[in-house]
């Protein structure tokens, strides 16, 4: 049990500090107020305040902990070790930043709550982000100073014995249309002829006619090659199915059709399943609703998990309307157009709602590479070399890695070559030494 003495024991300060103790290091903390307590606890102990009460091990604080709201946070980034840091303490203090304050940051998003400038899709970027501009994107730091922390404690406390922790992944398969021309209705099927027929796409209009004779095998029905993939692995897959109505952003399959239902019930067999928010449900809970509970009709359990349409976050909106309706976990933190680390983290960590003060029960697991994000290596030796470096990132600190895969990844599409020896260097990596 670590021991944390602060002068205010705030959400804020529980918050960062049990990510990094409880959540990467599986480290039980307590926090106090009262100096005798602090001072018989024969344990792990340290000080978060502005200055020492004598020799013991202390950590000098940053305001943001104990302040309530936003503000204007005033933040210079500089190069500590191999990595980066920012809130710089002084010498007095075992580390040169208040790592606490700087996990805060991250986690609570607090950079997506201030001005910033959006995309087409109205989506936070990668480049208007604090780890993109002062390049440590690409690491899980957090993580980093956890580990870099978790060392000073040993050289501290030698006798105290650290649990240990592994690397795992957790596959993501995402699905906004289960078939390319299957379970389409008839308007939509014509209306894809015509476009095919006059945007001259011949091979395309002469594979939509092959499988709907039955022919052809649909190219974005992949499934039956990932659910063997799956059997062959103790790590479960997660499926995140569009059921939402169809509208300018959603273009899936109608929920009512039986071989989409029956599709899902199969794969929740052998997997995960979770709901896929469509665009219009990001923001309109009574949409996001309707939609939750057609899920639920169909996998005959509660709905645990989801992703938002277009990895798409309003925050907080998006994560409170996810609270409200009591889904319990969230996989749309990420970037589409960068791997990396949005969060500066590969644990999963709770949503912390600065406007209330409060750390939610929502879990949010952040990917930190999708299969789009590839696509900007022209061979599949760069795409690899791409992939490994993140894997080697979430390896270093026992982290878990989460990739972001669509079901007509593996089809046999040009585009798409050699994707499928990519998921398996995912599936493969927690077998390697």
């Amino acid at each position: 049990m670590i021991l944390i003495y602060t002068y205010k024991i705030t959400p804020r300060v529980k918050y960062a500090f049990k990510h990094v103790f409880t959540r990467i290091l599986n480290i039980p903390v307590t926090f106090t107020t009262t100096v005798e307590e602090f001072i018989s606890h024969n344990s792990i102990k340290i000080s978060y305040a502005k200055q020492p009460l004598s020799n013991e091990l202390f950590l000098k604080s940053h305001e943001l902990l104990f302040e309530q709201g936003l503000s204007d946070v005033e933040i210079q980034v500089h190069d500590w070790e191999e990595t980066k840091c920012f809130f710089t303490t002084n010498d007095k203090s075992c580390m040169p930043f208040d790592m606490f304050a700087a996990t805060f940051y991250l986690l609570s998003r607090y950079e997506e709550y201030l001005p910033h400038v959006k995309d087409e899709f109205g989506r936070f970027t990668a480049e208007e982000s604090l780890a993109y501009k002062f390049g440590f994107l690409h690491q899980p730091v957090v993580d980093i100073w956890a580990y870099k922390f978790k060392q000073i404690l040993q050289n501290q406390y030698p006798d105290f014995v650290f649990p240990d922790k592994t690397y795992s992944i957790k596959p993501i398969i995402d699905v906004p249309s289960a078939f390319s021309f299957k379970s389409k209705g008839l308007m939509r099927t014509v209306g894809g002829t015509l476009k095919d027929f006059i945007g001259f796409k011949f091979h395309r209009l002469y594979m939509r006619f092959m499988v709907l004779l039955g022919l052809k095998h649909d190219p974005d029905d992949t499934f039956k090659y990932i659910i063997n993939r799956q059997k062959q692995h103790k790590n479960k897959f997660l499926f995140f199915f569009l059921i939402g109505d169809y509208s300018t952003f959603d273009k899936g399959i109608n929920a009512q059709k039986k071989e989409f239902i029956s599709l899902i019930k199969q794969v929740a067999d052998y997997s995960h399943v979770g709901l896929k928010a469509s665009y219009f449900a990001l923001d309109n809970l009574a949409i996001l609703k309707k939609e939750k509970r057609r899920m639920e009709s169909i996998v005959n359990t509660s709905l645990v998990a989801s992703r938002q349409s277009f990895s798409k976050l309003n925050l907080p909106v998006s994560y409170r309307n996810l609270v409200e309706l009591e889904i319990l976990e969230d996989y749309t933190m990420g970037y589409v157009n960068h791997s990396g680390f949005r969060a500066g983290t590969c644990t999963p960590f709770f949503f912390y709602d600065l406007d209330f003060e409060i750390q939610t029960p929502l879990k949010i697991t952040a990917y930190h590479v999708m299969d789009y994000t590839l696509l900007k290596h022209h061979s599949l030796l760069d795409k690899k070399e791409s992939l490994q470096r993140v894997i080697n990132q979430v390896k270093a600190v026992n982290g878990e890695f989460v990739s972001v895969f669509h079901n007509y990844t593996f089809s046999d599409i040009e585009r798409w070559r050699g994707f499928k020896e990519l998921f398996n260097m995912i599936l493969d990596s927690v077998h390697e030494d």
